[in-house]
């Protein structure tokens, strides 16, 4: 029974994250269908992601009083509702209001899942357990991305979220199967419990790094089908949908994080190194071929990924007390980042094109890697 209801949550995981990213590869898609220009296309990511930005810090007022199961299952019901409802509809403005709804939905929807694995697995293996969750958010990212640009080409881009949304029904059922009610891990952070984590130097100098980090990652995850459709306008859904293939290193990074430490001696030293990596693989995407854009994405992830996987551990060896605050700082601060850094770099690759696109986010990628030198002279001197 332990192994379904583990199989039933990271099910819904990966549905959910399906959900968040599935239109990112087709928005030139929707540029086209709906006459769309390219900000309102690339919207369609930033307005299901918006509240991820303060959703850890503030959905523990609104969510105490609900019951964990009942949650769960009615998210998962209302996300699936929608999502059907968002592959039927033809006016933009129903389109992006069902996303922005979704986009409400998704954080209590990750809460719970994530209350519910903390509370099934054994003390000793809730690490590992919540390891494998975000192996699937991992994996869900990418087969969203994948699944979505692949069968738009066979079927037309309604299909998948069709599936989608009957997966998503499909998964309210066997949620009634599991079998305890659970208590949610919320945060309630005050004022004060916030503002003297944010003056700690070392917390604020690795909420910065991930904002810049994840701000770039964004840029580049959803402004990339535009560029390809640029080189080559009759590129497929399919073939942009497998550019993101790279977004799977982070399986193998997650599961290596410990590993990666170990071989630099120091959690300040890989993430730098990862950041010269993450700076190396913008580089590639300078180059009008599909093939060395599609082999840029797997050096570009893996930078990502290493800092990303090393910085949420350091963050909880850090703190101690407000554990549960300090990662909720720690979320806030990277979605936050994702979210202006899927439509504000759209800007320079508007006005100036996609060349000085990359220069910006390579800028932005210095700007994390002085604050990561900046951090290990600050670790230094304490």
């Amino acid at each position: 029974m332990k192994f379904f209801n583990l199989f039933v949550i990271y099910t819904c995981t990966i549905l959910t994250l399906c959900t968040l990213y599935a239109v990112q590869p087709i928005q030139p898609l929707f540029e086209q269908e709906f006459g769309l220009d390219r900000f309102q296309a690339i919207i369609f990511t930033t307005v299901i992601m918006f509240p991820l930005g303060f959703a850890p810090i503030f959905y523990g007022y609104f969510l105490e009083t609900l019951s964990s199961k009942i949650l769960l299952k009615s998210s998962v019901m209302i996300l699936g509702i929608l999502e059907l409802i968002f592959a039927t509809s033809d006016t933009y403005i129903i389109l992006l209001s069902v996303r922005a709804l979704q986009g409400l939905i998704i954080p209590a929807l990750l809460t719970s899942l994530m209350s519910y694995i903390a509370f099934i697995s054994p003390k000793d293996k809730v690490q590992q357990m919540i390891g494998s969750y975000i192996g699937a958010t991992i994996f869900g990212g990418f087969l969203g991305r994948f699944l979505s640009g692949y069968l738009s080409d066979l079927f037309g881009w309604r299909f998948f979220f069709v599936i989608l949304g009957i997966g998503l029904i499909g998964m309210f059922f066997l949620l009634n199967l599991l079998e305890k009610e659970v208590k949610l891990n919320i945060v309630k952070p005050s004022k004060k419990q916030i503002i003297m984590i944010l003056k700690d130097k070392v917390f604020l100098h690795v909420y910065l790094i991930m904002f810049t980090t994840f701000f770039v990652f964004q840029g580049v995850l959803n402004f990339i089908p535009f560029q390809l459709n640029n080189l080559n306008s009759d590129v497929s859904s399919a073939k942009i949908g497998l550019v993101y293939a790279g977004y799977i290193v982070g399986l193998i990074i997650s599961l290596n994080v410990l590993r990666i430490i170990r071989f630099f001696n120091s959690e300040i030293r890989a993430m730098i190194t990862g950041s010269f990596i993450y700076l190396l693989g913008l580089q590639f995407f300078h180059l009008a071929s599909y093939n060395v854009i599609f082999f840029g994405m797997f050096v570009f992830c893996a930078g990502m990924f290493i800092i990303h996987a090393i910085a949420s551990g350091y963050i909880n060896k850090l703190s101690h007390s407000n554990r549960a605050i300090a990662n909720g700082l720690y979320l806030s601060f990277y979605y936050s980042g994702g979210i202006i850094g899927s439509f504000l770099p759209g800007l320079v690759f508007e006005y100036f094109g996609w060349h000085y696109f990359v220069m910006t986010l390579s800028i932005i990628v210095l700007i994390s890697l002085f604050l990561l030198f900046n951090l290990q002279r600050i670790l230094k001197s304490s």
